[in-house]
């Protein structure tokens, strides 16, 4: 019968180990140790990694801002400290002429990048606010959560609507959010105008150019229009198609541009813009190499536990010498014995990496009830992959039965007779 079979096999592990309780389980620790924090800084890298997902749901991560400058460079008859201007025309141009951009999205401001905001009143009660011109589209660049009402369509955009998208903190200074009033149909004014609330957001990210929720929406056509504005247009937000590098992008848009406007191909800074893609490309990159950093630490300290049991069965078949040798000499095989020792090298080690996956599976459940509902730190439903676990242990198992055989190969070596005289 195989000797994995055997009840006595089993029983000889039992009073081995449970003889040796200190060592045993200072030996358990190294391997555990290693296996706990192999799945909790995975699961925490996973987490930090949905949390970004999570903070950037709804948002085009592919884009580029793009606005106008000053040029600093004289040419073709031009000065330097020209003002530039972007256009609606320019949108049509860029198009035809790139054919890596996907959309863009035109929007204007009074609010952002420094500029006053828009005086906003209701029933006597007055507040300052970020004011935006946008296209429908432009909720494909942050896509706004709803709370009530809709966004912005092209019939307000065609019909130049007093129609305006507010945001939640807007709500709650303007009508009263403990009753959950409903603000649809109601007035706020605008600059002297009234506007009709068609809804009210909140954006899933804040901040910058993406939009906050002090701020509102109306159309782009009523904000020129407001504004005397003409054609002009405040950025561009400007979406590359599948896995376009937008660092390309971004200059070639900004090549198009100098030339049309008679820009020197060396200014600089004409045009200013914020890849907001290559900051995400680098992102995702840092939590790739936090992921691969935690494999590679997690193995290596795992790898260390293991080794830690070959010294202490080394030191455990010095202790036992007489024990084997009447083993020896009652029959037992060499296979048997070498087989007693690897079985015992590979029970410590998968009952320490069953033990630290479950410490580490604990600790990662603490650590999504503590994040839960909290916006503020990207971390999100921390979670491991447990094909990596299951290799994670395949590999420690692996590993302690190549090192088990270091001190089974010493035992099978001891002579029946030199071990029973051992003292």
């Amino acid at each position: 019968m195989n000797i994995i079979f055997k009840i006595d096999t089993w029983q000889e592990i039992y009073h081995s180990l449970r003889n040796n309780k200190l060592r045993t389980f200072l030996t358990m620790i190294g391997v555990g140790w290693g296996m706990f924090l192999f799945v909790s800084l995975l699961g925490a890298a996973k987490g930090m990694e949905n949390g970004f997902d999570k903070a950037f749901a709804g948002f085009a991560t592919n884009s580029i801002f793009l606005w106008a400058q000053n040029t600093t460079i004289p040419y073709d008859g031009f000065p330097k400290g020209r003002k530039m201007d972007l256009h609606l025309p320019d949108i049509a141009v860029l198009e035809k002429k790139i054919p890596t951009i996907d959309y863009i999205s035109p929007q204007t401001s009074r609010g952002n990048f420094g500029s006053a905001g828009e005086l906003f009143s209701k029933n006597g009660k007055n507040a300052t606010y970020t004011l935006n011109g946008d296209y429908p589209i432009g909720n494909k660049i942050s896509e706004k959560t709803l709370t009530f009402g809709r966004y912005i369509n092209d019939a307000d955009i065609a019909g130049n609507k007093r129609v305006i998208v507010i945001g939640e903190e807007i709500y709650k200074n303007f009508f009263d959010a403990k009753k959950n009033e409903d603000p649809i149909g109601k007035t706020i004014t605008v600059k002297g105008l009234f506007f009709n609330v068609i809804g009210v957001f909140r954006v899933k990210r804040q901040g910058g150019a993406i939009g906050n929720d002090n701020s509102a929406y109306i159309p782009f056509t009523t904000f020129t229009k407001m504004y005397n504005d003409g054609d002009k247009v405040g950025y561009f937000a400007i979406v590359g198609k599948g896995n376009t590098d937008l660092k390309v992008l971004e200059d070639n848009v900004k090549d198009e541009l100098k030339a049309k406007y008679n820009v020197s191909p060396d200014d600089s800074n004409a045009f200013g813009s914020f890849n907001f893609g290559t900051m995400f490309g680098k992102l995702t990159g840092f939590l790739t190499g936090m992921q691969l950093l935690t494999i590679v630490v997690g193995t290596l300290t795992i790898l260390a536990g293991v080794i830690a049991i070959s010294n202490i069965l080394l030191i455990t078949v010095k202790e036992r010498t007489k024990e084997i040798g009447i083993r020896r000499a009652l029959g037992a095989k060499p296979a048997e014995v070498r087989n007693q020792i690897l079985l015992e090298s590979v029970v410590i080690t998968i009952t320490s990496g069953l033990l630290g996956f479950i410490f580490g599976i604990f600790l990662l459940m603490l650590l999504n009830n503590l994040t839960a509902g909290q916006d503020k730190f990207p971390f999100y439903n921390p979670t491991v992959n447990y094909g990596e676990v299951f290799a994670a242990m395949a590999v420690m198992v692996f590993l302690g039965l190549i090192i088990g055989m270091i001190p089974a190969q010493r035992a099978v070596k001891i002579r029946p007779i030199e071990a029973l005289r051992t003292e």
